[in-house]
């Protein structure tokens, strides 16, 4: 047995070490070192002064208490009782005086150590220059002190409690402490326990004196903060019992004289029963006596307080209001048109929707993968900036046979990915497929490394390197002409931890229990090891006091792939300002489903978007960027770690054309939005006007997700890439209705010039539609779906709502992509493509069909953006539709339509009605049969004078039984 306790020591203590070794050659690797001292530092100092105050603490309450005993034990039947236990526990006493405080001491050493942020901000913090209104004390303090503040007393409380524990239970055990009627307790007892007592009450009287300022942070039911009861009740009631208590912390050392503990049983009585009178009953009759019959007035002060908090915090002081204005006359189709093309780069390629295709037409082999969310940026193509769906192909280890799975494989041969694609947002081919000008061969970017050794899918680990002169061995990408020639490559970054010596082959066997880091051959004196690989655990780790936006997304910088990451500082301590759920307003439709994109979890009423950080693909190195410097609590990091983030000015050009706003930071700004939208305390209070965030009409328990997207608001001259979101009125139940009432949108476009953002760049412009009434996305998605309008293209011989159902079942899948939506002339204009695909087989993959435009109630498609914006505002004069953005050309509707085509569009009305006709029979709807039989008379005339003009007898054409005889809706796409 001690032998394997032994083994068993020496294990636990080699993983430590190897732990510790291996952290520090990491951080050392990605020059943090810095960080991680500090944080190592900081941690075992806390632990170290809470443990041995708390082992120091009980330790001497059990000597003290031991070596007051008293000698002669009066002989009482319950002292009998004791001297067994007595009897029992002394040959165990000398080892128990050890164990128990060491236990102790540990526990609460390990308890402390995760107040290491709150102590390093109490010591780095400063002021914020902005003062709280019900106490006139800097935020700073509430943020920074505060928390620091609240820690010391309850830890405090924590180690004098389990002292007088250990003191009252050693007294007790040898006879120092009598229960009352039991004969007198000693002096030294009544000493020691008065003492520890005192200071409990003392440490209960600096927690009730504190809570005052915690309630500034208070999530209540009306709003979070200060209200009229905690300011006129409350308030005054934590003083009194912060008295109360001091007084009662006198009974306890009074006890000391009067040999009796019946003052401080009486005081503690008194407390617990004041606590509840005074800190409880009283604060709750003042609210429903007082407060509860005025509250819209007696809370107006405090409601505003909270308001302009919270706008404060989350930055929604800076929302710009734009009011929708509906013109008295409505604009000519041809103004219509116009303003509709003069959009930039309306984009159709779903970055949500197309990852399969993405995967089928550029993955080339089952070990390449795409995430399955990509990431919409913006590149200059042909001098003119261009929307991009862009993704990274990735090594996908899952991809490879079972036989072919085995350590040498996994962790030094399919080490990377390779490439970079970039699809542009507004076109795709005539078959429906986006249009690649980025990756697969193509180069329209300039020269970059490819390779993508850090990304969201790497392998947990990876061993790479050779010597001088060895054989190249990890798989680079296929090669020949047929692809199945492998190209191989060897690392010669300088990423990762070099593994050449023996001792750091050691460590990382034991961290990572593989025995392979001493034995393969794969492992040589050039090796290296590539861990911690995706970009947001490496920023994680490198600032472990940044709170990171869920999605990281890529960009070719200056001949380099960089992952950008936003970083937030946060916080739950600024007073009177709303507490948001973050896992709550940062979940969508996206989001839950991603396994890319995460959602973010705690309680904050505070966020800055700080930090800007990027990790380059290939060598995993990792820059902080200071975003926010006016931040606080971004000065109180950058002082706690000294050296870690970048100044602004070192962002090259390149890297801020990438920049973009953080889809986390909107969806928590739109959040709050939907209340406080509204600045009026007393409309506030009535909740008369509150919003929410429309519901996915593809996953209708989800929230819809923001977008990104070239969007200019009335009143502005030229749009801007923006990131996007919209609100609906708040229901009380599903069937509420879906009107829009307001359109965020946040400027996304940092500009070009270095070390210096654009200077709308974050301005928050929130269009409010007032009596305007435009549909919203739920009500658009009825529109689309019950709409009988035809498409544009001729050849398509469905109206919409049955293209809808023809494509959504019989071995297909119907996909809606991603509802844009744009003002025009005081209206909405909306777009949406829809994608078809199989919906079983491998190689099924979403292809974007037709587009979608609404205007109003007017619902139009076709083949094209441009089919569509033609079916509502009419032919114009050419160009691609979308502000000029070129999209694969169709035939349009148009005077010279051909016979043939306009005989197969009237062929495809007599399927149509006679489908109708027979769902009407079928209902027993006779009225509905009757029109049927009127459109399928009109349609079979069209159809003879057609086939007349064609030099063909006229004849009835034999409708279909269903509408399934109608042409292929892949065949009618390939025809446009």
């Amino acid at each position: 047995m001690p032998t394997l306790v032994v083994l068993a020591g020496l294990a636990v203590l080699a993983g430590l070490v190897a732990d510790l070794s291996t952290d520090v050659w990491w951080y050392d690797s990605v020059g943090f070192r810095g960080v991680f001292v500090t944080e190592l530092t900081t941690k075992t100092l806390i632990f170290a002064v809470a443990g041995l105050l708390t082992a120091g603490a009980v330790g001497a309450s059990l000597v003290v208490a031991y070596r007051t005993r008293p000698i002669y034990v009066p002989v009482t039947p319950a002292q009998q009782v004791l001297e067994q236990y007595r009897q029992a526990i002394e040959p165990l006493r000398r080892i128990a005086l050890v164990v128990i405080p060491v236990v102790l001491g540990l526990l609460a050493g390990s308890g402390s150590m995760g107040a290491w942020r709150t102590y390093l901000l109490w010591a780095n913090g400063g002021d914020f220059g902005t003062k709280d209104p019900q106490f006139g004390l800097d935020v700073g303090f509430f943020v920074f002190t505060l928390p620091w503040l609240d820690f010391i007393v309850s830890f405090v409380t924590v180690v004098l409690v389990l002292a007088f524990l250990a003191a009252a239970f050693t007294h007790y055990v040898y006879g120092g402490l009598q229960l009352p009627g039991r004969g007198p307790s000693t002096r030294a007892a009544y000493v020691h326990l008065g003492v520890l007592g005192a200071l409990i009450a003392l440490t209960r009287a600096a927690s009730y004196w504190l809570d005052r300022y915690s309630l500034s942070t208070q999530k209540g039911s009306l709003i979070t903060g200060i209200t009229y009861t905690d300011a006129n009740a409350v308030l005054p009631t934590k003083a009194i019992l912060a008295v109360a208590a001091v007084m009662c912390a006198g009974f306890f050392l009074a006890a000391i004289w009067s040999r009796s503990w019946r003052l401080p049983i009486t005081g503690v009585a008194l407390l617990v029963v004041t606590a509840v009178v005074v800190g409880a009953v009283y604060p709750a009759l003042i609210q429903s006596l007082k407060v509860g019959p005025s509250e819209k007035s007696l809370e107006a002060k405090y409601i505003g307080r909270n308001i302009a908090a919270t706008s404060a915090a989350f930055g929604l002081d800076r929302v710009e209001r734009i009011q929708n204005v509906v013109p008295a006359q409505a604009p000519a189709t041809a103004a219509l048109r116009a303003g509709a093309e003069d959009i930039p780069g309306v984009r159709i390629i779903d970055p949500n929707v197309v990852a399969p295709t993405f995967r089928q037409l550029e993955g080339q082999r089952d070990y390449y993968a795409f995430p399955d969310t990509l990431d919409v940026d913006r590149y200059t193509v042909d001098q003119r900036v261009d929307d991009a769906v862009v993704a990274v192909r990735e090594i996908n280890l899952d991809g490879l046979p079972d036989n072919q799975r085995n350590w040498i494989n996994d962790h030094t041969v399919f080490t990377h990915g390779y490439g970079f694609y970039a699809a542009y947002g507004n076109q795709r081919t005539t078959e429906g497929d986006p249009v690649f000008f980025e990756g697969g061969g193509r180069s329209t970017l300039g020269p970059y490394e490819p390779r993508i050794y850090f990304g969201e899918l790497s392998p947990e680990y990876s061993v790479v390197g050779a010597e001088r002169g060895a054989s190249p061995r990890e798989f680079d990408y296929p090669g020949g002409s047929d692809g199945d020639v492998a190209v191989q490559n060897t690392y010669t970054g300088g990423g990762g931890v070099s593994i050449g010596s023996f001792m750091r082959r050691v460590a990382y066997a034991i961290k990572y229990r593989e025995a392979n880091f001493l034995l393969s051959d794969a492992v040589n004196g050039q090796s290296r090891i590539l861990d911690h690989r995706t970009p947001k655990e490496r920023v994680e780790r490198v600032a472990p006091w940044l709170q990171l936006d869920g999605n990281a997304y890529p960009a070719v910088v200056d001949g380099r792939v960089q992952w950008i990451v936003d970083g937030f500082t946060t916080s739950a301590s600024y007073p009177n300002s709303r507490l948001v759920d973050l896992a709550e307003a940062t979940s969508d439709s996206v989001a839950r489903r991603s396994n890319v994109v995460q959602v973010r979890t705690g309680e904050i009423n505070y966020i800055r978007n700080a930090v800007k950080a990027t990790v380059d693909a290939e060598d995993g190195s990792v820059r902080l960027y200071g975003w926010d410097v006016s931040d606080p609590i971004l000065k109180a990091w950058s002082k706690a770690f000294p050296g870690s983030v970048r100044p602004l000015s070192d962002i090259s050009g390149s890297l801020m054309s990438h920049i973009r706003y953080p889809q986390d930071l909107i969806k928590v700004q739109r959040d709050l939005l939907n209340e406080y939208h509204v600045t009026d305390p007393g409309t506030f209070y009535s909740g008369s006007d509150k919003w929410r965030v429309p519901r996915d009409p593809s996953v209708a328990s989800q929230d819809q997700p923001v977008l990104f997207q070239s969007i200019a608001l009335p009143g502005e001259k030229a749009a801007t890439f923006s990131i996007t979101t919209s609100f609906v009125p708040a229901s009380n139940n599903e069937a509420g209705r879906e009107i829009l009432r307001g359109l965020l949108a946040v400027n996304a476009d940092a500009g070009t010039q270095a070390g210096k953002p654009a200077a709308s760049f974050g301005a928050l412009r929130l269009l409010e539609f007032g009596a305007a009434q435009p549909p919203g996305p739920g009500q658009v998605r009825n529109q689309i779906q019950n709409s009988t309008s035809r498409s544009q293209n001729p050849a398509e011989p469905l109206n919409l709502a049955q293209y809808i159902t023809n494509n959504s079942g019989s071995g297909k899948q119907l996909t809606f992509g991603n509802l844009l939506t744009f003002p025009l002339a005081g209206r909405t204009f909306y777009v949406q493509p829809i994608y078809v695909q199989a919906s079983s087989g491998s190689g099924s993959f979403p292809q974007n069909k037709i587009t979608v435009a609404l205007y109003g109630t007017n619902v139009a498609w076709g083949d094209t953006l441009e089919q569509a914006i033609t079916g509502l505002f009419g032919q114009g004069s050419g160009g691609g539709g979308g502000g000029g953005s070129p999209t694969t050309p169709t035939t349009p509707s148009t005077p010279s339509t051909s016979l043939e085509q306009q005989l197969t569009v009237a062929i495809g009305e007599i399927q149509a009605a006679y489908s109708a006709g027979q769902q009407a029979l079928t209902k027993g709807d006779f009225a509905a049969y009757g029109d049927a039989q009127k459109a399928l008379a009109e349609a079979i005339t069209k159809a003879d004078s057609i086939a007349a003009q064609l030099g063909a007898p006229a004849a009835t054409p034999a409708p279909s039984a269903t509408p399934s005889a109608a042409p292929s809706a892949s065949t009618t796409a390939s025809a446009g």
